[in-house]
This record gives structure tokens, sequence and C-alpha cells, in this order.
């Protein structure tokens, strides 16, 4: 993931672009695996200081895996620590709070939002009402309405 940041990053850089690719490409000289990730960090921040203002942002991060999510926060924590440009949001689920706490603690803001279930009904209706229009014999009324009581009772469990 990082690698795929430094990617972005670098098409927005003005600067140290030959110098990413360079790495790139000696690091896989001899059948190497690709940059190990303290490097890709240093690419990333040094190529950070060539742009104003970085917003990095990640969406759904509870759906990465945890043996994974540890060592990614920690290096996000290192950019920020370490490019004071550098601006982050994440979502993801009430979960995994404790644990972007506990790695990210440089100037954090947790916001929670909670579903409002008109808005949910209201999605849900539409979606179905456009399946109708397609189908009329693809789901009874039974259906649609067990998919709406079980979709807003998920929803409250947030």
């Amino acid at each position: 993931m990082i690698g795929s940041l430094l990617r972005h990053i670098a098409l927005g850089a003005v600067g140290n672009v030959d110098e990413i690719k360079k790495s790139f490409e000696k690091s896989r000289q001899g059948g190497g695996d690709g940059l190990r990730l303290s490097e890709m960090l240093e690419l990333f921040v040094k190529t950070m200081g060539s742009l104003d203002r970085v917003y990095i942002c990640i969406d759904a991060m509870d759906e990465l895996l945890p043996q994974h999510r540890t060592e990614f926060l920690r290096a996000l924590q290192k950019i920020i620590q370490e490019a004071s440009n550098t601006r982050l949001f994440m979502t993801g689920r009430p979960h995994i709070c404790g644990e972007l706490d506990r790695h990210l603690t440089r100037g954090t803001y947790t916001i929670h939002i909670v579903p409002d279930e008109g808005d949910i009904t209201q999605y849900l209706s539409r979606k179905m009402d456009d399946d109708d229009r397609r189908d009329p014999d693809l789901m009874t009324e039974n259906l649609r309405n067990d998919i709406m009581k079980i979709m807003l009772e998920k929803a409250s469990d947030m």
C-alpha cells in the first residue's frame, strides 16, 4: 500500500520522480522483490517535501488484514512525523478506533458518523425499485420487507 501511495505522490511531485524510478529499477535488478518499506518511506517523505500540502485518504481501514494493519499504521505514523505538510483522513468501523489511537498519536481527531435510518430506507427503496423496474418478478413484497428490516437492524448495530 505504501508503494501505491508513493506512486500516486510521485505523479504530483515537482522533483524526485527520476530518483523514485531509479530506486525501483535498481531494487528489481538481479531478481529483487522491489523496495523495502524503509526505502519507500524515505522516498515518500523526501518527495512530499516538494509539495505544499499532501492529503492521504484511506477508506475502510478496518478491512485491511489485522496482521498487516499494525505495520501500515506505523508507516503512516512515520510519514506524519517526518512530513509536517501531510494530512491523513481515514474511514473505518468503530472497532478499530483503539488501534488507530495507539499508532497514530500526532493531532488525531475522531468523528463518529451514525447511520440515519431515513437515509438508509430511502436508499434501499430506490435500489429495490430500480430492480423491480428491470424485473418485476425479481422479489416478493415479503422479501423486500425482510431485506429492509435486516439492513436497518445491521445499520443500528454499527
